[in-house]
């Protein structure tokens, strides 16, 4: 079978980069993109190259970034502007295949196997095109990689920047990417990364020479999936753009401006949350079977626990109670809490066991679960109508 060809489009330091769009007198000076310090989202979310230089790294905090560089320019997100370039340059990509994968706002994937006939026949020249195309319509720079798979174009948009083109061919991907870091390997992340620092594995090549058996050992699945990716052997197609990619959880998380100290304070944290998350999961047409409550404190530690459900279910009352069930096994009674995180755990469709299930439970039990049912999805018909805060739901007595 014949190669494919793959690019990874990357929009360098894109935040930042649309923010100076409207800002051009900030060019030659050192910007960070910054959340909000008095909501206690003080973190930088993306800096620009010369502010990169400078040692600048995303997640820090400001008075980190400030630190390595003094003069740094701290301005705000806008993240509907992001949205909006993020969506213009996927129209410039599909101008070239209708195979465009979006990851994350500011990379994309693009199969152009099937159409670079009509534009010439060669990757390389394809990507340049499509660089100058994005720099002159957009004001944006952007980083290609061009490869015969998803995982060597990646590393092939990360591999020089800014604005550049990174070729990896069947005949040179050995000398490019075996030397590389094995951190620099898509899904390589800073747990694995350690467990394969134990065994002297620091770069793709070493990942690559190692024993796939031995790596399932140690990273379970994933080990052997990763081994197959430092060989060149991945061989995932890039989805089209708005194909639904499989849900495997549903989750979202407040860091509080002042810490939860209280019992209660926890509950209505847990309850706001779960809220949120059943709609989603209403207005995805899906299920859970399972709940996770993460729980970060005052000290930065954090700690979570998950439970499966007796069934499938998409209601706030339940997740919330669930959620409850298991905060009140993590937290200790006074300590400050900074973050609350609630997750909905093993998605399935809203056409599987739900209602067989809800059959084995007691007539009383599926008649209450009805009328819930009846009740949410009136919340969400009025919020549908009336915005987000038009209506919300009392909470239950706290446990002692």
């Amino acid at each position: 079978m014949a190669d494919r060809t793959i690019l990874h489009c990357d929009l360098n330091c894109f935040y930042a980069s649309v923010e100076l769009l409207s800002l051009p007198q900030l060019r030659a000076l050192p910007v960070a993109v910054c959340g909000d310090p008095a909501s206690r989202h003080g973190i930088v979310l993306a800096k620009n190259e010369l502010a990169k230089s400078f040692g600048v790294q995303t997640a820090e905090t400001i008075w980190q970034a400030k630190r390595k560089c003094p003069d740094l320019v701290c301005i705000p997100p806008h993240h509907d502007r992001y949205a909006r370039y993020s969506q213009l340059a996927n129209q410039i990509y599909g101008r070239y295949t209708d195979l465009v994968e979006p990851f994350g706002i500011d990379e994309s994937w693009l199969d152009i196997t099937g159409s670079m006939h009509l534009f010439g026949g060669d990757g390389r020249a394809i990507a340049d095109e499509l660089r100058q195309t994005v720099r002159r319509e957009l004001g944006l720079t952007l980083s290609v990689g061009v490869s015969f798979n998803k995982i060597f174009a990646k590393l092939g948009s990360d591999y020089k920047k800014p604005d550049a083109t990174t070729v990896i061919s069947r005949e040179n991907w050995q000398s490019i990417v075996w030397p590389l870091p094995v951190g620099d390997l898509l899904f390589v992340g800073r747990a694995a990364k350690q467990v394969l620092a134990k065994y002297a594995i620091h770069t793709i090549g070493a990942l690559a020479a190692a024993d796939p058996a031995r790596l399932e050992q140690l990273l379970g699945k994933q080990g052997r999936q990763l081994w197959s990716y430092a060989n060149g052997l991945d061989h995932s197609g890039v989805r089209p753009q708005g194909q639904r990619e499989a849900v495997k959880s549903v989750g979202n998380s407040t860091t509080y401006g002042d810490d939860l100290t209280t019992w209660p304070q926890i509950c209505a944290g847990l309850r706001s949350l779960s809220d949120s998350v059943a709609t989603r999961l209403r207005r995805q047409g899906l299920y859970c079977g399972g709940v996770q409550v993460g729980i970060k404190y005052a000290d930065f530690q954090n700690v979570s626990r998950q439970r499966q459900l007796p069934y499938s279910t998409h209601l706030m009352r339940e997740i919330a109670a669930a959620a409850e069930d298991l905060a009140q096994a993590l937290w200790t009674p006074g300590q400050p809490v900074r973050l609350l995180n609630v997750t909905a755990l093993h998605i399935t469709e809203a056409a599987e066991t739900y209602e067989q299930t809800d059959l084995l439970a007691p007539a009383a039990d599926a008649a209450v679960r009805a009328r819930q049912e009846r009740l949410e999805r009136a919340v969400d018909a009025i919020r549908g109508k009336y915005g987000s805060g038009a209506i919300g739901y009392g909470g239950r007595p706290p446990k002692p």
